[in-house]
């Protein structure tokens, strides 16, 4: 296969992916998101490798591109991107405590965990998921395959139909692209009407 077909058919199997995600679904994940938002809570987006640089850039996004002059901000951060926390639970108790540990420390009561997990069985992402659950805070779910072991700890969860771990997460950060334009929207909306 040269490259051109190769390109073609990556964009058509990430297209296919797509086309397959159910749109109730990604709504009600952004419907948790806006009400994060609407409620002031903080939000801790998680992941590891690949979908911790997805929960960068979607911290980051969320963070500061829906931001508008004379609005509340929105508390969002990546627990991926403290490495000398992440390492340091990784060494005194194990790395599945990486997420879980600063959860318990810093999520309250309505916070929401946004959780991302190709595979859905990350052990330090499913355990940030559990601990998400002790302080009581809501939690969503971005994964593929069939899910994993995330898809019954979430309290919603988006599943990318594929077995594909980039076409994962590729749709996984195109996701985050349209939520955060979602958000985006609403708060310019609230803003204008004088909310």
């Amino acid at each position: 296969m040269d490259f051109k077909d190769r390109t073609r058919a990556y964009f058509q199997d990430v297209k296919a992916a797509m086309d397959r995600i159910p749109v109730e679904a990604v709504t009600r994940i952004y419907e948790c998101v806006v009400r994060a938002y609407d409620e002031d809570r903080q939000v801790f987006i998680i992941g590891n490798g690949g979908s911790a640089a997805n929960a960068s850039h979607a911290a980051c996004d969320l963070g500061k591109g829906t931001h508008h002059p004379g609005r509340r901000r929105f508390r969002v951060v990546s627990l991926a991107d403290n490495t000398p926390v992440a390492t340091a639970y990784a060494n005194d108790l194990s790395y599945d405590q990486i997420f879980a540990e600063p959860i318990r420390t810093l999520a309250r009561d309505g916070d929401l965990v946004i959780a991302l997990s190709g595979s859905g069985n990350s052990p330090n992402v499913l355990e940030g998921v559990k601990a998400a659950r002790e302080v009581r805070a809501r939690s969503v779910a971005l994964t593929g395959y069939g899910g994993g072991k995330l898809k019954d700890l979430a309290d919603e969860t988006l599943i990318v139909p594929s077995s594909n771990m980039q076409h994962i997460e590729d749709c996984h950060l195109i996701l985050c692209h349209l939520i955060y334009h979602g958000i985006r929207d609403h708060v310019a909306q609230e803003a204008a009407a004088g909310r």
